[in-house]
């Protein structure tokens, strides 16, 4: 049988200059840092074990080497005066010129937080870190603290003493450069779930809110609510999960609930209301709020309490008030009690109908109120009354606000 062979012309030398090329790698050196807390009970009965013993704590971790904590309640040696406690940190596993930040700490009880900190972080040290050269190398003090003032302080309570000490190991790794660049595109999981959302696939359960009908999928809303997730699945499940009724909610506020939950977005509140107004954006942002919470959407409710701060106006901040009081959003509740108690604003918006609403759902509001009022002085206030215009209602679409008005 023949043999075939292939034959290819080997490539010339290249005539022209080579083509010049540039790396560069960079040295990062960082400490990797870790705690430990050792608790000493039974002080009055370790004390006077003789100078050079010690009790000592569980070892710990940190990285990469095991380091305990060593206190000496008659001192460590007699030379440096065995008046004093010695507290020191050990290095407990093998290891040769590891380098370390320390801090050893001994915690005042009181409650007064003045600690006794001994600390090589946060301060510029003149040799660098601390190198313990092999297994038992150790790093503290000799003359801790004077034991006579130990046991009349309030570091020592209940024949008891507390230590923390913080370890940070220098750890140091060149980074070469990268040899791939791989461009990688946003998270589109919203919008994978959100066309699934409106295309209604596999839609396997139905809500009806206000005469109008919701299809959705039970997993998407149990993985996104827990409220969802125990309606549909808990043991206290509705008995009927194909049709599922909504009290106290209007469609257009369910269906900006369903599409937070599938796009993680809130929708355009113009577009959803079809009005440019500022009060009706907030409206729909303060029933938004109100079904966040009801359903435990965390970001959600984030996002229109963000929503609400910046449209705080005078028409609507009584009812925003209300709204913040009621869900137990403490930043709101502040920025419309700062808004009301401007002096310019104070007369304004107790004319409005939504502040007989705020009188009548949240009465100690208004004890808050006049305390903002007073930090900002009780006769600018009513020399403003007096002086001021009266100010407009921004719209006249307020329509009574002792009740929520419907959204069209």
């Amino acid at each position: 049988m023949g043999t075939i062979s292939f034959h290819k012309e080997l490539p010339k030398p290249s005539t022209s200059s080579p083509a010049s090329s540039s790396t560069s790698s960079t040295s990062r050196t960082d400490t990797v840092n870790g705690s430990h807390e050792f608790k000493i009970k039974g002080y009055a009965l370790a004390k006077g074990m003789g100078v050079g013993k010690y009790i000592a704590s569980d070892t710990f971790m940190v990285g990469g080497y095991e380091w305990a904590i060593y206190f000496y309640p008659d001192g460590k040696s007699a030379e440096d005066n065995a008046s004093y406690v010695s507290l020191f940190i050990a290095l407990a596993s093998e290891g040769t010129d590891v380098r370390a930040l320390f801090e050893l700490t001994l915690l005042d009880q009181s409650g007064k937080d003045r600690h006794k900190v001994h600390s090589h972080f946060g301060r510029v040290l003149e040799s660098g870190p601390y190198t313990l050269k092999y297994r038992g190398s150790m790093w503290g003090y000799k003359r801790f603290f004077k034991r006579t003032l130990l046991e009349t302080s309030d570091y020592l309570k209940d024949d008891c003493l507390s230590i923390r000490c913080c370890v940070g190991v220098v750890k140091s790794h060149t980074e070469g450069p990268k040899i791939y660049s791989i461009s990688v595109p946003p998270s589109d999981l919203g919008q994978h779930l959100g066309r699934l959302l409106e295309s209604g696939k596999g839609a396997d359960v139905k809500f009806e809110v206000d005469g109008e009908i919701f299809p959705a999928h039970k997993l998407v809303l149990a993985a996104r609510s827990p409220v969802f997730r125990a309606q549909l699945f808990g043991p206290l499940k509705d008995q009927n999960t194909q049709c599922i009724i909504v009290e106290d909610m209007e469609a257009p506020v369910f269906k900006a609930l369903l599409h937070f939950i599938y796009w993680d977005t809130l929708p355009d509140m113009e577009e959803l209301v079809g009005s440019t107004s500022k009060w009706a954006s907030t409206l729909v942002a303060q029933h938004l709020l109100a079904a966040a919470d009801r359903y435990a959407l965390e970001r959600m409710r984030l996002l229109c309490e963000a929503k609400l701060c910046e449209g705080v106006a005078i028409n609507t901040v009584a009812t925003t008030l209300a709204l913040a009081e009621q869900h137990n959003c403490l930043h709101l509740k502040s920025v419309c009690l700062k808004f009301v108690a401007l002096p310019e604003n104070l007369k304004a918006v107790m004319q409005t109908e939504g502040f007989e609403y705020l009188k009548e759902s949240c009465p100690g509001v208004l004890t808050e109120l006049l305390q903002y009022v007073a930090r900002i002085g009780e006769h600018s206030v009513i020399a403003c009354g007096y002086r001021r215009k009266e100010a407009p209602l921004d719209g006249s679409d307020v329509n009574g606000r002792r009740v929520k008005p419907r959204l069209q």
